[in-house]
């Protein structure tokens, strides 16, 4: 469980745990909230100040029970928040949010519940091709380790099929147009790194503690990382002027300078043929690509293939 999360989270948590699991003891309640038995007596506490009736027993058999009909405070959604809510979910095509969406709007209030459901009912969207959607637990896992400040082991496979283990500092999880991406210090190379959750198969948290660096912005530094630390160069010069080639350019190609009259695109990719294919064939303005090698076979490879497309056919 998160660490940064409040008293009155936690003790909400315990409420939980109590419903689900009566007659827990006090370090089976550690446990599940990841504190000490000393700070789950407290949050203990805290429920009985607020008027939650707990019993608590001695012996073999004993534990806290909650007083029977005792049930978690209503979670209120005004008008808005509600409509917010079911727009996000709607841009998402996964079964278990539309399923928790469902039972959300059949606890709504009644008019703001049908307010809800027409929009839900009535309304349609295209997914997202290329948002990939990571397994919930590995998220879960990255976070928690982020909050606690953990360094964490993860089985990671690359784009090309690889797989191994990496030990890293996991900064933060930033979602970046509809893919979640893991902000992380590598330890066996010591630079920053960026990795895809979805290709992220395992998690284990180690006992090696770690701190950000001082005014991480993880957003600002996904940008600038996507871009760079991959095993194949870049370099792709412009005849257009910066100002009219940056709206074409996403950060992980790299990064824009001026050069000249025109600009220049410099930075590394870990899939050429991509990087290719996909980025610069759409690029409308002239262009030399300078390096790398690869690179530079992977746009030969595009331009042969489509000078092919329109040669005259054979008679």
């Amino acid at each position: 469980m998160p660490s940064d999360l409040s008293p009155t989270a936690r003790a909400l948590r315990t409420m939980e745990i109590l419903q689900n699991r009566p007659g827990a003891t006090a370090d089976e309640l550690a446990a599940a909230l990841g504190v000490t038995e000393r700070a789950a007596r407290r949050y203990v506490g805290i429920l009985r100040e607020a008027g939650i009736p707990i019993a608590s027993n001695r012996g073999p058999y004993g534990g806290y029970r909650l007083g029977r009909g005792t049930r978690l405070p209503p979670v209120v959604f005004t008008e808005p928040e509600a409509l917010a809510l079911v727009m996000a979910a709607l841009d998402d095509a996964d079964d278990l949010v539309g399923t928790a969406l469902n039972k959300v709007i059949r606890a709504l209030p009644e008019r703001v519940g049908q307010q809800a459901a027409t929009l839900r009912d009535h309304a349609a969207a295209a997914p997202d091709p290329h948002s990939v959607r990571p397994d919930p637990a590995i998220t879960s896992a990255l976070v928690a380790a982020s909050a606690a400040r953990r360094s964490v082991r993860v089985a990671y496979r690359s784009e090309a099929g690889r797989e191994a283990e990496r030990e890293v500092d996991p900064w933060a999880v930033v979602i970046r147009q509809g893919r979640w991406y893991l902000l992380c210090r590598s330890h066996r190379t010591g630079a920053i790194r960026t990795y895809r959750v979805d290709r992220i198969g395992a998690v284990h948290q180690t006992d090696r503690a770690f701190d950000p660096p001082d005014g991480l912005d993880p957003v600002a530094a996904l940008e600038e990382n996507l871009g760079s630390g991959w095993e194949f160069r870049t370099r792709v010069v412009f005849d257009a002027p910066l100002s009219e080639v940056a709206p074409w350019v996403r950060p992980p190609m790299g990064r824009l300078e001026a050069l000249g009259d025109g600009c220049v695109l410099v930075g590394t990719t870990g899939t050429p043929d991509m990087y290719a294919e996909k980025w610069l064939a759409r690029m409308p303005f002239g262009f030399r690509v300078e390096g790398g090698p690869e690179l530079r076979a992977a746009v030969a490879a595009v331009g042969a293939r489509f000078t092919a497309a329109v040669e005259a056919p054979e008679p």
